[in-house]
């Protein structure tokens, strides 16, 4: 749980900041996001937690922490998605929000910040809380990096049992423990969908 919270916590600041730069009117910083984001998501996670785990130390003679190493893993490819989805909440405020904004004499940024953020979080918190999920199974390939025994997490201990016991027990355990954790997360998501909807979107904003 420890790689799948830092790794959340990464990718939604990363999304934020994505979004944010999906939406400016700077044309640089919507391509530049954009690539990332196509980039990210047109990428297995498996890649990139190899590509940071051992490519980057072997091509620049370096060593990362292995909780490091799976943080930005499971961060950098989280936050592809986590953009996508603010970006659309933020697309789904009413323009009349913004405007009575603006009219009271707020900045743009003011505005953004306290009107137009807060609401956008309220309306992407199910698919948010989806992505907590999909992280949640994503990081079973820590076992990938060598993680040491303080570090390990469910599919590490599940490789390790499978060659001491050679049954397919330890598997079906490992697995009842990811559904113990995934499934009061959809649970959730569900609850959430409910009670705030995705009605307030608009045609063309859902990701």
């Amino acid at each position: 749980m420890v790689f799948t919270a830092l790794g959340f916590l990464l990718a939604l600041a990363l999304g934020l900041v994505l979004a944010l730069m999906r939406l400016s009117s700077v044309g640089v910083y919507r391509v530049v996001a954009g690539a990332y984001v196509e980039f990210f998501r047109g990428l297995p996670a498996l890649l990139v937690v190899i590509a940071i785990g051992f490519g980057i130390p072997l091509a620049f003679g370096t060593i990362l922490d292995r909780t490091l190493s799976i943080t930005l893993a499971l961060g950098m490819v989280g936050s592809a998605y986590i953009a996508e989805t603010i970006r659309a909440g933020i697309q789904a405020v009413p323009p009349g929000q913004v405007e009575a904004a603006r009219s009271l004499g707020m900045s743009p940024a003011r505005t953004m910040v306290f009107i137009v953020i807060p609401q956008a979080f309220r309306i992407v918190l199910p698919p948010l809380t989806n992505e907590l999920i999909l992280l949640t199974k994503d990081s079973s390939l820590a076992f990938l990096l060598g993680t040491t025994l303080d570090q390990q997490e469910l599919a590490q201990f599940g490789r390790a049992a499978l060659n001491e016991v050679r049954s397919l027990t330890p598997i079906l355990v490992v697995g009842l423990c990811y559904l113990i954790i995934t499934i009061p997360l959809s649970y959730l998501a569900r609850r959430l969908e409910r009670r705030f909807g995705s009605a307030g979107m608009p045609k063309g904003a859902e990701v």
